[in-house]
């Protein structure tokens, strides 16, 4: 964040592009702390609202299902729309559903509200994206602009255990809901004023309602199915019906989309090389890293009985190290080495973390195995997420920038849900399975989280292997692409990081 905060000996239009980067960033900041913040009430709310541990899950899995779901299609409504009208919804529906969650007086109240609440935050998650990547068309000052999204959106996953814990512990759980409403109204106030009208939108036509329609339907099926699996199991009906379902209905979407004038999802957008296989990369490396966060939290409170200000803390450096590689370190090693060179050695030391992670015991302490567990990761993402995201907006046409943005997220969401819910099962049922063998209880669970750790350092693995095949230059590719109406100087990238990498 600190590149935000320097220029003000600057013209005024470029303070006015990185306060507005401060802008997003707080509103991805209220998305991300959402995620997070909650899973430390969860038991307040259960007490509260009388839930059972079945439905207790419903109060992640509805945020968790619209804001999946909708994020494609929220992304390609702000092309046609305006980015910054759809932002300014998505804060106000966002904030609004807050609200509604903090004051639900019974369970209903509150799952409903925490779906409105997903569709709020696809809303202004779609285009934030889409908006640095208009706002910031150079490359070098792209990757400083990524760099702080980055490390709003990895740390404040952390911060969001730090700040539940402190709200639920000194006030209550609804205040984990109320503290948005401060944030979303500064960000819509702010919004207004400095987040410009758009000028590539396009609202001539017809919007392809259909399509919206199945391609939403069809990820909201299938991250039903993915949420479903942890309780019901990857072999039932529920879970193969709805994954039957949503494979359906994407491709009666992709056969509508390819024959219709004015589509929602452009079948030109899937010919950006950089978009899709960065996609794949992304998802990899998502799949290792959600494993960490989330099964490395129930290792830490479960087993070493950390409370959840403790747990907090101990994910700081993971955090603090993401924060000080977006203070530009990463940017000057993408100028120094290529993108795929720091993204590879990114994947790498995540795996070293991971790694780690696998030899933590009943009574391993703090420092130095769980403190450079963190800290390896740490160096990982903040060197990783940068340059993908980079190369994933890199060649993407201004007019499809917030589809394009979409498919960024969908990614990164599905990837998450998928592998927390693959990672999950499997850490259980080998827990479940060494019980039975009569192990005991606490060693069972710490063997569970083991298999899963080094499942998730497989996962980026697979990754690095991907990166390095749909990420490395093409020595047969001729190096210009077809014109665009107008120059995008962002494209200059994509050849930089190839000749580099070379």
């Amino acid at each position: 964040m600190h590149s935000i905060s320097l220029p003000s000996s600057l013209p005024s239009g470029d303070r006015r592009r990185w306060l507005a980067l401060a802008v997003v960033c707080l509103a991805q900041l209220m998305i991300v702390l959402d995620t997070t913040i909650v899973n430390v009430a969860l038991p307040a709310i259960q007490r509260d609202l009388s839930f059972s541990q079945g439905n207790l899950t419903w109060v992640v899995n509805a945020f968790l299902v619209t804001f999946a779901s909708f994020l494609l299609l929220a992304g390609r409504l702000g092309d046609l729309f305006g980015r910054r009208r759809l932002f300014l919804a998505g804060v106000i529906v966002f904030t609004a559903a807050s609200i509604l969650c903090g004051l639900a007086p019974d369970q209903g109240a509150l799952i409903g509200a925490r779906f409105l609440q997903g569709i709020g935050a696809a809303m202004q998650a779609s285009v934030i994206l889409a908006i640095i990547a208009t706002e910031f068309p150079l490359a070098s000052e792209r990757a400083r602009a990524m760099s702080a999204y980055v490390f709003v959106a990895v740390a404040g996953g952390s911060l969001g255990l730090l700040a539940g814990g402190a709200l639920t512990q000194t006030l209550s759980w609804h205040w984990i809901f109320f503290v948005n409403l401060p944030i979303g109204a500064i960000t819509v106030v702010l919004g207004r004023a400095l987040i410009p009208t758009d000028s590539h939108t396009s609202m001539s036509g017809r919007v392809d309602w259909l399509g919206s329609l199945l391609v939403t339907a069809s990820l909201m099926s299938a991250i039903y199915a993915i949420v479903q699996a942890s309780a019901h199991g990857w072999g039932s009906s529920s879970v193969l019906g709805f994954g039957a379902l949503a494979a359906a209905l994407m491709t009666a979407f992709l056969v509508l989309e390819a024959r219709i004038a004015n589509p929602i999802l452009p079948l030109r957008i899937l010919r950006v090389r950089g978009l899709l296989s960065s996609s794949v990369v992304r998802g990899l490396l998502v799949t290792g890293m959600y494993s960490t966060f989330f099964l490395g939290t129930l290792y830490l409170e479960h087993v070493r009985h950390y409370g959840a200000l403790q747990t907090g803390l101990a994910f700081l450096p993971w955090t603090l190290t993401v924060a000080a590689l977006s203070l530009g370190i990463t940017a000057r090693l993408v100028e120094r080495f290529g993108a795929l060179r720091v993204l590879i050695a990114g994947m790498l030391t995540v795996i070293v973390g991971l790694g780690l992670l696998t030899t933590v015991g009943p009574h391993t302490s703090f420092f130095p195995t769980i403190f450079l567990a963190y800290l390896a990761i740490g160096l990982g993402i903040g060197s990783a997420f940068m340059p993908l995201l980079t190369i994933a907006m890199a060649n993407v046409p201004p007019a499809d920038a917030g589809l394009g943005s979409g498919i960024v997220n969908v990614s990164q969401q599905v990837a998450g849900a998928l592998g927390l819910a693959v990672l999950g099962t499997i850490a259980t049922n080998h827990t479940h399975a060494l019980e039975l063998a009569h192990h005991p209880p606490v060693g069972s669970l710490i063997a569970g989280y083991h298999v899963a750790f080094a499942i998730g350092a497989a996962s980026v693995a697979a990754g690095i292997v991907a990166a390095l095949l749909l990420l490395a230059p093409r020595q047969t590719e001729e190096p210009a692409r077809p014109a665009e109406p107008e120059p995008h100087a962002a494209d200059e990238f994509v050849p930089e990081f190839e000749r580099q990498a070379a």
